[in-house]
């Protein structure tokens, strides 16, 4: 028998952890509350990033992003310049627009790219612009071609 509020018994307890950890992923994944909370504290987290995110739900970048694509073969630009071949949906600034805004809609500005990249890419992008939150945007200049941030990236 399991007593309340346990989920497994005592011979099995140690299988709690990973249910419970189960359990807290599928909920995220489908509770507004937790897309809400994600939404009002870090995706619209001030007034600039409120508008940076608004572009996102625009005819325009529907446009933009149709164009990149089909221009990259929904091949990831990241991973081409490695020698890769890599099938990608996610169209990215190569400049982020937290650091230049007026780039936001140039199409030179966006390249196809794949999950692994663009989560080594964040990163990167959070070191040397000083992107993201909790970080200050540092005065630098902009790196705008993709084979020089590949080898940056992979440092």
């Amino acid at each position: 028998m399991v007593a309340f509020p346990h989920y497994y018994c005592q011979q099995h307890y140690e299988h709690e952890t990973e249910y419970l950890a189960s359990r807290q992923r599928w909920a995220r994944g489908n509770d507004k509350q937790y897309t809400h909370k994600y939404n009002t504290v870090t995706r619209y987290r001030n007034e600039d990033k409120r508008q940076q995110y608004s572009f996102y739900r625009t005819r325009q970048w529907s446009h933009l992003r149709q164009q990149v694509l089909e221009r990259d073969h929904y091949l990831c630009a990241y991973c081409k310049v490695q020698g890769l071949i890599t099938p990608a949906k996610t169209v990215d600034h190569i400049v982020p627009i937290e650091f230049d805004e007026t780039l936001r809609a140039n199409i030179d500005n966006l390249a196809v790219i794949c999950g692994s990249c663009h989560r080594a890419k964040t990163d990167w992008e959070q070191s040397y612009y000083g992107t993201g939150n909790g970080n200050e945007l540092k005065n630098i200049s902009p790196i705008n071609d993709i084979s020089s941030i590949v080898v940056l990236m992979s440092d």
